[in-house]
């Protein structure tokens, strides 16, 4: 009998009131009966036909306790049946979870093992198992099993309940096909609701797949719901709209809808209707460059027992608003939680992506370089996808944007680069434009001191503004370390990564000196002379002073002597190293002493030294930039002649 003629004979039996009346000539026993009846499909009704979780539960709750009453074990198994709702884990406290999970096992133990009842039981509590240890080998055994029954119903319900536990980002494939065999096993059941979930899940693995037709998808489906409505699958479907509009930039329209959705979510008696709503809040106030607010709500909520088995996301949320607020230490224990004792074993739910966004975020404001590196390594293999929260709630554009993220934390510039370039591009595609301006932001800094990065800063603050947007607050990054040592005749530089040789020439040593003495004004004059001296020096300074002419003289009489010994041990490689060595200390000390040993000194005027050291420094920039275009930019910009130079790292 489909939903409608079965609704349509309780209605006969039972009233159009509701209330329970014997039909004429029948007795009591047979009244009890019809009453069981009735309450079960009101119950079915209300869950495959309106989408009222809270309305199904009610008439279950009755159609269970009545039906155990009297003995009616098919009855039984009906109402447990349909007190796990239409998704996993609707129970979500302790006690409520026991007592439907009772119901179920009970009613399993007493029905007929080789019945449909029996299959539908196993295929409910398989499917429960799995999403709280964060497995799908059983549901899915329980799949293939129904298959072979040829069981339509039962099939129908373990397609559905299969999705919600491999929600994480590596199914999508294996999700697509579940949701097209349950739109066609729709048609055998004749059950309005299993159509509409199969057309749901359909268009939620299309959005979670960022497929450039997951929004026809979802004009389709909305299409349908406009004809007969849905509770649940409305709320839903207004949830994705949700996430459409701050992917769209309309933050303000966003967080109205955002609060209608949630009405919605709790007419229907969902109960993620108040955890969808704060996370769908907290990505408008991430955008909105005010997710400090947040740490209060959060951290009542963090503990909440409404929130999924698997659900660590607003731990992220938590580690995030409270760094972004200065509250290190609560930062850094709701980090420290989120990552647990194993990050690797961590369940891949439909929240892990944001989770490991949050993760990202928080380490970087917190310079946890240890942290991102390990969540970076997690998650680089979902480089492609969209960071999407649970049923595609809310969406935080391209997986490239926290991996470009932990590589700035970890100091890998050159990496960070390339996965905020693509980041970049992926936000385009999806018209994510919050996405795209912060992931301007963080390529811009990437790229700091370089032209690039001033019109990519420019052009992320110019789309912040035009939304409403704030972008957050940049995080101080610590300057990039420079080495730059001299290994002979040749000097060494290192910088974010990046390393180079090249020859000596006379700039390089008065590079040297502004890269080792960073935000420090040095005068020409005392690079000239080779000297860092103090503002108050005097205008002749010795090249090199007394001290430094005998540490170089000590360490001349030490070399020989370890050069002999290298020699007879046959390590001519390390020889020649320390015969540079050598040679670089006697040419230093040759420059640094005129006739008779005596003390050169440079006195010259400020602007000879001011014109011949800018040359000298602008010759070594352009060999360094011949050498390494990106090293030579970063140096160039960063250092400035006159005067007084210095250099400044961004």
């Amino acid at each position: 009998m489909g939903g409608r003629s079965r609704w349509t004979y309780a209605l006969n039996v039972c009233g159009h009131n509701g209330v329970r009346r014997t039909p004429m000539g029948g007795s009591r026993g047979l009244a009890v009966r019809d009453g069981i009846e009735m309450s079960l499909l009101s119950g079915e009704h209300a869950l495959y036909v309106e989408g009222s979780l809270r309305a199904a539960r009610r008439w279950f709750d009755i159609a269970y306790q009545e039906a155990e009453q009297q003995g009616d074990t098919d009855g039984m198994a009906r109402a447990a049946l349909g007190l796990g709702g239409l998704w996993v884990h609707e129970h979500r406290t302790a006690a409520e979870a026991a007592v439907v999970r009772t119901r179920q096992r009970q009613a399993l133990a007493l029905v007929g093992p080789q019945s449909s009842l029996a299959l539908r039981l196993r295929v409910r509590l398989a499917g429960e198992d799995d999403y709280r240890s964060g497995g799908y080998d059983r549901i899915l055994a329980m799949v293939e099993e129904a298959r072979r029954a040829g069981d339509a119903v039962a099939l129908a319900e373990a397609l559905s309940l299969a999705h919600h536990c491999v929600l994480g980002p590596e199914h999508g494939a294996l999700r697509l096909a579940l949701a097209q065999e349950l739109i066609e096993e729709a048609q055998r059941t004749g059950r309005r609701g299993d159509l509409l979930m199969g057309l749901l899940w359909r268009t939620v693995d299309l959005v979670l797949a960022a497929d450039p037709h997951a929004e026809r998808a979802l004009v389709e489906l909305r299409g349908l719901l406009s004809k007969e409505d849905h509770l649940a699958v409305g709320f839903v479907v207004d949830a994705m709209e949700v996430m459409l509009s701050i992917r769209g930039g309309r933050l303000s329209e966003a967080e109205a809808m955002a609060g209608a959705c949630a009405d919605r979510g709790a007419a229907a008696g969902d109960i993620d209707s108040a955890g969808w709503y704060a996370g769908q809040i907290a990505a408008i106030r991430w955008y909105q460059g005010r997710v400090a607010e947040l740490v209060p709500m959060v951290t009542d909520m963090v503990n909440s027992p409404d929130l999924s088995a698997v659900d660590r996301s607003l731990l992220a949320v938590l580690a995030v608003s409270a760094a972004t607020a200065g509250e290190r230490r609560l930062a850094a224990g709701a980090l420290a939680r989120l990552r647990g004792q194993d990050l690797t074993v961590l369940p891949r739910s439909s929240t892990w992506l944001i989770s490991m966004y949050g993760g990202i975020e928080a380490a970087y404001l917190l310079g946890d370089a240890a942290t991102a590196a390990e969540i970076y390594a997690v998650l680089r293999p979902f480089e492609r996808l969209p960071v999407i929260v649970s049923l595609g709630v809310t969406c935080l554009g391209s997986v490239h944007h926290p991996l470009g993220v932990a590589m700035l934390t970890c100091g890998e510039i050159d990496k960070a680069i390339i996965h905020l370039r693509a980041a970049v591009h992926e936000n385009l595609a999806l018209g994510h434009w919050p996405a795209v301006a912060l992931s301007r932001l963080r390529l811009g800094q990437a790229l700091r001191g370089t032209e690039e990065s001033r019109r990519i800063l420019a052009l992320a603050r110019q789309e912040a503004a035009s939304m409403g947007m704030t972008l957050p607050a940049d995080c101080p990054m610590p300057p990039a370390e420079v080495v730059c040592v001299r290994r002979g005749r040749k000097w060494r530089i290192e910088l974010d990564g990046r390393s180079v040789l090249v020859d000596h020439i006379v700039g390089m040593a008065h590079l040297a000196t502004l890269l080792a003495n960073p935000g420090r004004e040095i005068p020409a004059v005392d690079l000239a002379a080779g000297a860092v001296a103090s503002e108050a020096a005097e205008s002749a300074q010795p090249v090199l002073d007394e001290q430094a002419r005998q540490t170089y003289k000590r360490r001349l009489s030490g070399l020989q002597a370890e050069i002999d010994e290298l020699e007879e041990m046959n390590d001519l490689q390390r020889a020649a190293t320390l015969r540079a060595e050598r040679d670089w200390l006697i040419d230093e000390l040759a420059a640094a002493t005129g006739l008779a040993g005596r003390t050169r000194q440079f006195a010259g005027s400020e602007e000879r030294a001011r014109i011949a050291v800018g040359k000298a420094i602008r010759r070594a920039l352009v060999r360094i930039g011949e050498a390494d275009a990106v090293i030579g930019e970063r140096l160039r910009s960063a250092v400035q002649t006159g005067v007084r130079c210095s250099y400044h790292p961004a």
